[in-house]
C-alpha cells in the first residue's frame, strides 16, 4: 500500500533497504534516518537457528498504515516507508526496515523510533524462534 507520502510492505519476498529509502528520497529532504532490523544468532544467551514471522495481514497493513497517519500528526515529516517481512527468515536475514526522510535529522530520528516500537507493540505480526532443541512464541507486545 503505497500513496505519495507513505509506502507500507508486508511481504514474503526478502526485503531490499535500498527500495524504501529511495521512496523517501527527495530534494527537500536533509536527513533519512533508517532502521533496519536483523535476525540476529542468540537470544539470552541461547542460539538460534532461524525465526518465522506470522501476520494477520489485513489487519497488520491497517496498523501499519495507522501508526504512519500518527506520525504524520505529530510530526512535520516529508515520507515514511515501514517494510516488514514474514515467513521463515535466517540469520542475518532482514524482517523489518523503516525509512523517514524530514528536513532535518532529529525529527526522522524521532519519527523513525516512535514507528518501530509502536509496531512491535500494536501491529499483529508474530515471531517463533527456533533453537537446536525446541521453538518458542515470542511475546509480540511486551
Amino acid at each position: 500500500m503505497s500513496n505519495k507520502w507513505c509506502d507500507i510492505v508486508l511481504s514474503e519476498e526478502a526485503l531490499q533497504t535500498e527500495k524504501a529509502v529511495q521512496f523517501v528520497q527527495a530534494e527537500n529532504c536533509g536527513a533519512i534516518n533508517v532502521f533496519i532490523g536483523t535476525v540476529r544468532n542468540t537470544t539470552k544467551s541461547k542460539p538460534v537457528v532461524e525465526l518465522a514471522f506470522e501476520a494477520y495481514k489485513p489487519m497488520a497493513i491497517k496498523e501499519m498504515q495507522k501508526i504512519a497517519e500518527l506520525a504524520k500528526e505529530k510530526w512535520s515529516f516529508h515520507h515514511i516507508a515501514i517494510h516488514h517481512r514474514v515467513g521463515l527468515l535466517q540469520i542475518g536475514d532482514i524482517p523489518v526496515v523503516i525509512a523517514v526522510s524530514s528536513a532535518h535529522r532529529k525529527v526522522a530520528f524521532e519519527v523513525c523510533q516512535f514507528t518501530i516500537d509502536t509496531l512491535k507493540e500494536t501491529v499483529p505480526i508474530w515471531k517463533k524462534e527456533f533453537f537446536e532443541n525446541g521453538a518458542v512464541w515470542v511475546a509480540a507486545h511486551p
